[in-house]
This record gives structure tokens, C-alpha cells and sequence, in this order.
């Protein structure tokens, strides 16, 4: 039953659904597990639309702040601390005191035009209004504005491919890594063979191993966010998305040095302490040049495995949910790069039909 004076109720399939008036729109809804869940959202919704200003009459920093005041209820952490960073260190320092009825795409296209003539990637630029576009589109759904940057034109983003270990440098680093084995030489040997990301290998625990079904649980993550007070936080937290979460069956080699090293704790150091991901590129860092190997970031082993899996005939099905991505098409247009070696090899499998 809905409590007295709330729109609150209780659903068939055991959810609760809150509803509330938006906009030109009726009537919207709201969906949480709990009852508090849905009373927490509605409260932050409703208290968004008593913003008492006239159409179009709030600044853009009014404006952020409403949004991220009603998005952080359906966002991660991480993501939260992203978008402020963005809109704190980029957004609004340029238009923070602008009315939202003058923000036009003018204006901000000639922001998108310093952003690049400062050295900003298309890539982060793009991200950066990405943000902006959100608000502005909360704007529109929620108190009938026109959407400001509906028309807007990003520059266009071009793709480079990442720099790669070569087959022959990738067996010089595993040579050199089974010679100078301890725990960060076996984590990054799982990141080559796994395919896991550098947050996942720092918050694996030796928990999320199954010894008996040769198995691996990707959980947690580990990441170093900005936090509210202008500093930065560790954070440990669940992956990146639903599809991060997965178990990996591993090689019979890579279970037999995890063996080797069978302990407590998070993996890598073999306590209730978590090593952050800048530590862990630092080493790795150090240990390509004590190999005589190019610098090349720790991601570029998640590509380098995926590359070699579909060297070795996997699927692309089953290679994209061992990295635990939601589409195919990711793992194709991202993590997958053929060498010239192996455009030469498929090229030589044509024969001259007589």
C-alpha cells in the first residue's frame, strides 16, 4: 500500500515505483529495490524542480548542479567524480556564470576550438561536452527548456592505434618475467594470458580463484578518483560494467605459478591492502626497460591478448565476454590489431584458381 500523502508503490515484480510530475510530461516514474530507494530519488527529483527561476533564467552552474544532484542516483562513484572533474576544470570556468538562455552553439563551438589549440585530444574534448549536453538535455526533459546544443557539431575523433609489444617482445617479456618471478611479474603475466584490465588485476583477491575449476572471478576494480574536497581517493568498487563481472578460465601454466604463490588478500601484495594502478605501471614500467623492451602503457597487454586469441582461432563471441565486453563490435574496432606479419599470412592463403 502507498504510504499516506506519497505516490509511492509497491510493484508485482516486487520492485517499488515512485511517481512525480516533470516538465510538460504528466506524470514520470521512478524504480528503486526498496522503498527508501525510490523515496530518496523522488525527494532529490522534486527538490530539482522547486529551483524557483523563470524560463531559462538559471546559470549553467545552476544548471550543473541540479543535474548532478539527480544523475548521481543512477551513476557509479567513479563516474560521478568524472563528470565534475570535467565540469569543475573545463565547463565551468567558461560559461559557470552564463545565463542558460544565452548559452548558444557559437559559443561553445569556439570553447571546443581553445580546448584543441590547448593540446586537448578530440577524444577528451568531445567528452568534455559530452557532460555539458547531458545538463542541457536534463534541462529540456525536466523543465521544458529548449535544448541549447541539440544541433551542436564535435570535432572528429581519430583513433590511433596503441603500440603494441611485437610477438618477439612479447616473448622476451615472458622470458624475462619467468625468470624474475614474484607476485607483480605473475600479475602482469595474467593481464597477457587474461586479459584483464590494470584496476582488476590490483583489486583481485586470492578468493576470486576457483584452484579446483581453474577459474577466475573479476569482482572489484581498483581506481584512484578525484574526490569533492579537490584531492584525489582510492576507491575499490565493482568493475567498470555488468558485463566486467566474469569468470575466466585459465591455462593450465598460469595456474600453476598462481599456485606458487598461494596466499591471503589481495594478490598482488598478500594483505588486506590494495596496490593502486600508478604503482603497478610504474613497475611495469620498470620492468620493460630492465628487459631492454620498449615503454609501452600496461593496457597494451589487454590488446596484445586479445590480438593473440584471435590469432589462435577464439571466436570473437567468446574472446569479447572474456574481456568482459557488452558488444562484439568493441572488441573488434578496439582490441583487435592485425600486424603486417599477419596480413601477409592471410594474403598468402589465396591461391590463382586455373
Amino acid at each position: 500500500m502507498p504510504r499516506k500523502g506519497e505516490n509511492i508503490y509497491k510493484r508485482k515484480d516486487g520492485r517499488w515505483e515512485g511517481r512525480y510530475k516533470a516538465g510538460t510530461a504528466k506524470y514520470r516514474s521512478v524504480y528503486g529495490k526498496t522503498y527508501q530507494d525510490v523515496k530518496q530519488r523522488l525527494n532529490a527529483l522534486k527538490a530539482a524542480q522547486n529551483t524557483t527561476v523563470s524560463s531559462g533564467r538559471m546559470t549553467i552552474k545552476e544548471l550543473y548542479e541540479e543535474w548532478l544532484s539527480a544523475v548521481r542516483l543512477k551513476v557509479k562513484d567513479s563516474t560521478l567524480a568524472n563528470y565534475r572533474m570535467k565540469a569543475e576544470r573545463h565547463i565551468l570556468p567558461e560559461f559557470g556564470e552564463l545565463l542558460y538562455n544565452k548559452l548558444t552553439a557559437s559559443a561553445v563551438h569556439i570553447f571546443i576550438d581553445n580546448k584543441l589549440n590547448e593540446g586537448l585530444s578530440a577524444k577528451y574534448v568531445c567528452d568534455i561536452i559530452a557532460v555539458l549536453r547531458s545538463a542541457t538535455r536534463y534541462a529540456s526533459k525536466v523543465h521544458g527548456y529548449p535544448d541549447r546544443l541539440a544541433d551542436i557539431t564535435l570535432p572528429k575523433i581519430t583513433r590511433k592505434e596503441p603500440e603494441l609489444l611485437d610477438n618477439r617482445q612479447q616473448a622476451e617479456l615472458c622470458r624475462y618475467l619467468k625468470n624474475h618471478t614474484d607476485t607483480t611479474a605473475m600479475c602482469i603475466l595474467l593481464s597477457l594470458y587474461a586479459g584483464l584490465r590494470i584496476g582488476e588485476v590490483c583489486g583481485l583477491m586470492w578468493e576470486d580463484i576457483d584452484f579446483e575449476k581453474r577459474t577466475l572471478t573479476v569482482r572489484r576494480t581498483v581506481q584512484r578518483i578525484a574526490a569533492q574536497n579537490g584531492g584525489t581517493k582510492l576507491m575499490i568498487g565493482t568493475p567498470k560494467s555488468q558485463t566486467s563481472c566474469r569468470t575466466i578460465p585459465l591455462p593450465p601454466f598460469m595456474m600453476k605459478i598462481l599456485t606458487d604463490f598461494y596466499g591471503r588478500g589481495y594478490v598482488l601484495t598478500g594483505t588486506y591492502t590494495p596496490v593502486e594502478p600508478r604503482t603497478l605501471q610504474q613497475r611495469f614500467s620498470t620492468i620493460l626497460k630492465k628487459a631492454g623492451l620498449p615503454k609501452v602503457t600496461y593496457h597494451s597487454l589487454r590488446h596484445a591478448f586479445a590480438t593473440n586469441c584471435v590469432r589462435a582461432g577464439f571466436d570473437v563471441k567468446t574472446l569479447s565476454e572474456i574481456l568482459g565486453h557488452a558488444s562484439v563490435s568493441t572488441t573488434l574496432n578496439r582490441y583487435v590489431h592485425s600486424s603486417m606479419e599477419q596480413k601477409t599470412h592471410c594474403m598468402e592463403l589465396l591461391r590463382f584458381a586455373v
